[in-house]
């Protein structure tokens, strides 16, 4: 079996997390500071603060920003569940748009009819590791005077227009889940430029006290501390920090191996017409944290889900990224979405298959994941 994805962990990260548990500092502490140090100099922000997820990440950027009952939030309908759910913590509305075919994300032209004197802030989503055209959203915001709070689960380390995701908007979620470029088992980190949203994120990210834990336990630090807001627990621990640290050493050669796999699957599927690959838009690179291939549904005579039924036979296994939230039950029941409201999402959603792609993969892999998908859709062609 070649599963959909496996995290790429070797002997330093290990190590660093055994001196961890031999420290006697579990929690928060000075390896959280050092990779929220080393984050933020990694994508050229001016803070990181490290969060037990990307949730977590979006939500205090969120409150940051003064989020409210009955304000209104641009995001993409195709994008992971997270990136609505957020907005209603909030009794505010997660408001749905259409994606680009090329991309899967949305862009200025997708969003601006959407936009209502209710409209607080738009959270751009880079599927797949490819970012979204930024220049026009951020236009966009500062026309109708609206925050912009980056989605970026997927998008470590990509580039837009020669820098990486990281700056630019009010704040920036990354995700260092089991399945991301790096991990730390669960994990996140936002970036933000403005000190004053960081130091709200950072003090909400545990209780809303005055002094985190490490200050109030550390050699000069003080037992007294102040509840100042009602906050939340969100804070990373230094045992996923250690390996947090070690794997943000190696992005680039995780990049690196991914973006030779990402090559070696457009060899394999570029000229077939039962299928079709992923675009690099031109204003920068790709993460490669997921590889979306597309199926041409018209020249096949099964559907999407046939195929991946086919494929697990034959030991590949692959996921589905992602299914319209607009189609989920609480989106239709509680928000009035429904099915065709958003048919561009739909139909390339319909249509995708997300395929293994990750650093611990041989060539030999790669291989027998090619073949298997050429195999197979040559079976099902017309």
């Amino acid at each position: 079996m070649i599963p959909f994805h496996a995290p790429s962990v070797g002997e330093e990260e290990i190590a660093e997390v055994v001196d961890t548990l031999r420290s006697g500092w579990l929690t928060t502490g000075h390896r959280v500071q050092r990779f929220e140090t080393e984050f933020a100099a990694a994508v050229g922000a001016r803070h990181a603060v490290a969060l037990n997820s990307a949730t977590a990440a979006l939500h205090l950027a969120l409150e940051a920003i003064g989020l409210r009952s009955g304000d209104e939030v641009v995001i993409p309908t195709y994008t992971f569940a997270a990136t609505g759910e957020v907005v209603a913590y909030f009794q505010a509305r997660p408001v749905l748009v259409d994606c680009r075919a090329d991309t899967l994300n949305i862009d200025a032209a997708t969003i601006e009819p959407f936009i209502t004197p209710r409209t607080k802030a738009i959270i751009p989503v880079h599927i797949a590791g490819q970012a979204c055209d930024m220049d026009g959203i951020w236009a966009l915001a500062r026309q109708r005077r609206l925050k912009v709070i980056e989605d970026a689960a997927h998008a470590l380390p990509t580039t837009y227009r020669g820098r990486l995701i990281g700056t630019g908007s009010d704040a920036v979620a990354f995700s260092f889940y089991a399945t991301k470029t790096i991990t730390t088992g669960e994990g996140g980190m936002v970036t933000v430029d403005d000190d004053a949203l960081a130091a709200r994120i950072r003090m909400m990210s545990l209780h809303g006290l005055s002094h985190d834990a490490w200050n109030r336990y550390a050699v000069g630090g003080s037992w007294h501390y102040d509840i100042v807001e009602f906050g939340f627990k969100y804070n990373l621990t230094d045992l996923a920090a250690g390996l947090g640290l070690c794997q943000l050493k190696r992005i680039h050669e995780f990049l690196a191996r991914r973006a030779q796999i990402a090559t070696m699957y457009h060899q394999a599927f570029g000229g077939l017409e039962t299928c079709t690959v992923p675009e690099v838009a031109s204003y920068g690179s790709h993460a490669w944290h997921l590889y979306v291939l597309r199926l041409n549904l018209p020249a096949l005579r099964v559907g999407r889900d046939d195929v991946i039924r086919a494929l697990r036979e034959r030991g590949i296994g692959t996921s589905v990224h992602f299914r319209p939230l607009h189609l989920h039950s609480v989106y239709q029941q509680r928000l009035g979405y429904r099915p065709g409201d958003f048919p561009v999402a739909e139909r390339e959603y319909e249509r995708a298959i997300s395929l293994p792609i990750y650093p611990g993969m041989r060539d030999e892999d790669v291989a027998v994941v090619s073949n298997a998908v050429v195999d197979v859709l040559t079976a099902f062609r017309k």
